[in-house]
């Protein structure tokens, strides 16, 4: 499996190996060489301050961007909207998922100029731009799904998470949300269930007639599957017989198979680590995102998978369980060795 070097900007309009490389800016290393005269005591203030207005220009600059490309894009999603035309709204989708590239496209590059990262990135040699994929990886920050989308950019469809119907009516997100097609899902609570029996099933053939719409549209939804990002605390708290991850939590991910399950061409297993301990966001802006090893595994979506019912039937269940249990076996002794061999 070859170790692949990521740029920090592709071009706009093509996902082929011309990337253009942009150098990091060091605003404190910068500021620290021109100020030599400083005594030991005031360099370590200066460094501090200057890496304090690299983060808030990099901050600033990522918030231009999102309002560059978000603002047209919601306006675009009002016309996809308000003309019910199938055609009209395949064309519009296309020019909407552009935009979400070059949102992408461009927060790489800002990130690219703020840190100067080693990307060691494994199995990207088969993934195909018109292909179906279903991605779940481990989650440690937010760094993740900017990291994500660096490396997965044009190399795949757009990414798409599983989005609770009731968010459509956030304000913007929502049509947002709805213009770059992601995925609404419609659950019912055990509560609701046991007042209106008649409702039982009446979420998942929700779903699954909203995700329809992908059969006809290369589409990649990606699942964290642990809930929530990995700590400490949170991996005692919930008493994770795993070493570096939190205990798989199977639901999303059965709903996923069961509403799109036969579109999929197969299942991304990823894992993330980062050698020197995850950044978060304003670490990322400040330059401190130092080091990250991307593994992607490509796994087949087996008949099985979507074959049974998760909710009802026991069995079914334990074995998709056991299925995930093992993959996150696999994963944590993996991260461990990667852990292990960076050091």
């Amino acid at each position: 499996m070859a170790c692949q070097r990521i740029p920090y900007l592709m071009p706009l309009s093509t996902a082929t190996e011309s990337e253009i490389l942009i150098p990091p800016l060091k605003f404190a290393e910068i500021g620290l060489k021109c100020l030599r005269g400083l005594t030991r005591k005031q360099r370590p203030l200066l460094k501090k301050t200057l890496t304090n207005v690299q983060g808030t220009i990099v901050f600033s600059a990522c918030t231009i961007n999102t309002i560059f490309w978000v603002t047209p894009l919601v306006v675009f999603a009002i016309f996809k909207l308000l003309v019910p035309v199938t055609g009209f709204r395949r064309l519009m989708t296309r020019w909407i998922m552009a935009m979400g590239e070059n949102w992408v496209s461009c927060n790489a590059a800002l990130f690219g100029l703020a840190n100067s990262t080693r990307w060691e990135v494994r199995g990207l040699e088969d993934l195909k731009i018109d292909d179906w994929y279903l991605i779940i990886a481990n989650h440690q920050a937010w760094t993740d799904i900017i990291a994500l989308q660096t490396v997965l950019n044009r190399r795949i469809p757009f990414l798409k998470f599983f989005i609770k119907q009731e968010l459509i009516w956030f304000p913007f997100l929502g049509i947002a949300w709805w213009g770059l097609d992601m995925p609404f899902m419609k659950r019912y609570s055990k509560s609701y269930l046991a007042k209106n029996p008649h409702k039982k099933g009446k979420d998942l053939e929700a779903t699954r007639k909203a995700c329809e719409k992908f059969r006809y549209t290369p589409t990649s939804v990606i699942n964290f599957i642990e809930g929530t990002r990995f700590t400490l605390e949170k991996k005692v708290k919930r008493a994770s017989p795993f070493e570096n991850l939190l205990p798989p939590r199977a639901g999303g991910l059965a709903l996923a198979l069961d509403s799109m399950g036969s579109m999929f061409n197969a299942i991304l297993d990823i894992t993330i680590v980062y050698p020197n301990g995850a950044p978060g966001f304003w670490a990322m802006c400040c330059g401190k995102f130092d080091h990250i090893i991307i593994e992607i595994r490509t796994r087949p979506v087996e008949s099985w998978m979507m074959e049974g019912d998760y909710i009802n039937d026991r069995e079914f269940r334990r074995e998709f369980h056991q299925w995930l249990t093992q993959i996150w076996q696999e994963k944590d002794e993996k991260i461990s060795a990667i852990r292990q061999a960076a050091h």
